[in-house]
Formats: structure tokens, sequence, C-alpha cells
């Protein structure tokens, strides 16, 4: 519950009292959830150390979303002070691993009036990127009091989330409005915010950043993560002669299904979406080695494995000789799935299998499957497509190599990005 001196003396807005209402009725979900940095949630992160640049503020709420900026980073970099923040705990860890030693990395706040001052009081950008959408009415009114513009970057809206943002229309509106710029994924998109409230003459479609993010084969680094690939192999007892399907970012259900779906004598890797979910994913794959335990498991233990950790999901795509996107299988009883980002075993030149479910990564789906580079199976489908797929070393590789040419024709989003943020930073301090 938030005590009083949580306000610090501030007036609650309404919607404030909305999100404490909310709050206590959500209660019983939450508080089964084991979540860190409560301090700098209502905004207690620390003030920044001045620069002698410009600070560019991105917000990207998780785990691929941090990944993602990669390419942008460093194009920012070059002009001004970057600082990441993040919303969930593997995202904040993901964030200093990729960019602590350069940059800030900090906690973005729960979106109450004291929170958000508090936490721009202490970071004090000068422009602010919202990583695919985020837009929070009163982090985005408090950045338009004090003149600070706020965008959108490879901004993604699907369908299902646009139906559900146009019934609140009208208290959403303002803030999408508030909007100095959104660079959309596609024209559907741009579309969608222009819908929601934002000025279309300051909407551009970018493209998304996740395909830059991902190393196409033979790039610079391609050795040193070939090596990690093979001491992840060499940790979980993975046998390179015998074929592995890597399955990423899996939901509910869906370890049991691929267990039961995956050929005889054919090796798989599940990674869980979400680390709540590792100990009843083990328990659907029979005596699986868990990457956290790094010991050998039981009976099955050769042609099961379980990657529970955050940030090597990349390094395990490497390794596959399919690769099964997660979370688009269906639901169980009550639960939604929407799918998961193909970007990445994509560039790798690897054979991807995602399910019908892909209503959130729509666009980077639809131009892979238009491109031949990714197969669709419904879960009826899923045994006999992994079946030819692992019988069928020319299907793989064509499959792999369309994927790469798509991936790479569909790079350049991050220098569009780039601009356009430091066409908003130039508009602030200019």
């Amino acid at each position: 519950m938030i005590g009083c001196a949580a306000y610090d003396g501030a007036v609650p807005t309404l919607l404030d009292i909305g999100y404490v209402v909310l709050a206590g009725l959500a209660a019983p979900w939450w508080l089964r959830k084991r979540r860190g940095g409560w301090g700098a949630r209502f905004g207690r992160v620390g003030e920044l150390p001045a620069g002698d640049r410009p600070r560019v503020l991105l917000h990207a709420v998780s785990v691929g979303e941090v990944a993602s900026l990669r390419p942008l980073v460093p194009l920012l970099a070059a002009h001004a002070q970057v600082v990441i923040c993040a919303t969930t705990d593997t995202g904040i860890a993901r964030a200093r691993e990729l960019y602590g030693e350069a940059h800030e990395v900090v906690r973005y706040p729960l979106d109450a009036s004291w929170a958000v001052r508090r936490f721009l009081d202490a970071v004090r950008p000068d422009a602010v990127g919202l990583v695919e959408l985020e837009v929070w009415p009163q982090f985005v009114k408090a950045c338009a009091t004090r003149g600070i513009p706020v965008g959108v970057v490879s901004g993604r809206l699907s369908e299902r989330s646009f139906r559900g943002y146009r019934r609140a229309r009208a208290l959403l509106s303002p803030s999408f409005a508030r909007l100095a710029r959104v660079g959309a994924q596609d024209a559907a998109v741009l579309e969608r915010f222009a819908t929601l409230g934002t000025a279309r003459d300051r909407c551009v479609v970018t493209g998304s950043i996740k395909w830059d993010a991902v190393p196409l084969p033979g790039a610079g680094d391609d050795g040193e993560a070939q090596g990690r690939a093979a001491a992840l192999r060499a940790a979980l007892g993975i046998d390179p002669g015998r074929p592995l399907i890597v399955a990423g970012s899996t939901g509910p259900g869906e370890e049991a299904l691929l267990h039961g779906a995956c050929p005889p004598g054919v090796q798989l890797l599940c990674a869980p979406r979400k680390p709540e979910r590792f100990d009843d994913a083990a328990a659907a794959l029979p005596g699986c080695v868990r990457r956290s335990a790094g010991g050998a498991g039981g009976e099955a233990a050769e042609e099961r494995f379980l990657l529970d950790t955050i940030g090597e999901l990349s390094t395990a795509y490497r390794l596959a000789d399919v690769v099964v996107l997660g979370r688009s299988f269906g639901p169980l009883e009550g639960v939604k799935l929407h799918g998961s980002d193909p970007a990445e075993p994509a560039g790798l030149g690897k054979a991807v299998v995602i399910g019908p479910r892909f209503g959130d990564f729509r666009v980077m789906v639809e131009a892979l499957r238009e491109a031949g580079g990714l197969l669709v199976a419904p879960r009826e489908e899923l045994a006999n497509t992994l079946a030819r797929l692992i019988a069928d070393p020319g299907e793989r590789a064509g499959l792999g190599e369309r994927a790469v040419a798509c991936a790479h024709a569909n790079r350049g989003a991050a220098e569009r990005n780039a601009r356009l943020l430091l066409d908003m930073l130039a508009s602030r301090v200019g």
C-alpha cells in the first residue's frame, strides 16, 4: 500500500487515485510476483551526474526491447549522453549487461505524478525516446510541462492493442497528441497512432530497429559469439552430432507441446519467456538439464535442456538446426499469447517455425513469410513440420538463406530512428 509520505506533499491527481484503486484490486496478482527496486519504481533513482552534452533518455520495457537498442545507442552516443531505462527486473539486468559500462542505466518509474516528478528531477533528459510504445499519460504530460520532447521509436501498435487503446481514446488521446514524433514500423501502425491523436505530420515510417540489432552471418563479433555458443553447448552437454531444436520465449503449455512434437532422437532446448515459469517448464521436460544447475539431469538428460537464465537465448539460437518461436501456439484456458520476435533467428539464417498466433509481431512475421523465410504451423501440424525439417537439410538451408535476405533488406531503421531523436533534441537545445 502506498503511504502518504510517498506523495512528497504533492496533491494527487485523479489518475493517481485511479492507479491506487487498480493496484489494490490487482494486489493478489502482483504480490505473487517477485519484484525488486521499489525505491526506483517510485522515482528514487539518484541524481545523475551533469555532463557537457545534451541527454537522451531511451525507455525499453524488458529484455527484447533493451537488446533491440544495440544499433541505436552508438548512433545517439556520438552526439549526446544516452541514458537507458527499463521497467522489469530482467530488463534492468540486461541493460546493465549491455550498456552499463558506458552509459547510465535506471529503472522507469510507476506512472504516479510524484514518482514521475522525482525521476525527471534526477535524470533531467533533454529528449525521450519510448521504444515501440509505452505512452504513459502522466510521464508524457510531465515531460510536456517541462518542455521535454517525447517520441516513439520503432513504434509498434498491434491491431489487438489498438482496439483496446481506441476504447480508452477519450482518456489516452491527450497523451498521444503530446508526442513530438513517432517513428512507426509500417504505414498501418502510423495510421493507428494518428487515429489515437498524434498529428500525422509528426509521424513517419522508420521500420523496426530489431532488424538492425540482428547479427547477420559474418558480422565482426561472429567469432566471439560462436565461442559463447560453444561454451553453452559444452556446459549443457548438447551433442553436436545430433540435431537440436531451440524453442525461444515459450509460454504456458508449450514446453509439453514441444516435448511431444520433437522427433525421436532429436534434442530440444526450451527457453521460457518468463522466469517465474522456469520450474513449470522443467516439469514439462522430463529429466531436462537446467542451465542454472549446470549438472546432468535424469534418464532423458541427453535430449532435453532448459535455458532458465536471462540473456542467453541469442547464443542458444546459434546452436539450433530449427528454431521454434513460442507464445504462438494457442492459449491454455484463460491465457492469451500473441507471438515472439522472429528477427534474431531469421537473421542468423535458421529455419524458423512459429505458431498461428503472432499478432504482436505480424509485420515481421508476414515479411519473412512472404519472403519464404519462415513457416507457420498450427499445433496439430507441428510434429510433422519439425520431422520434415529435421529430415531435409536442403529445406532448412533454403529457409535460412531467404530469412537472412529478408532481414538484410529491412535494415536501416536504427539510422532513421536516430535522426528522429536527434531532430527532437535539436528542437529542445537549439
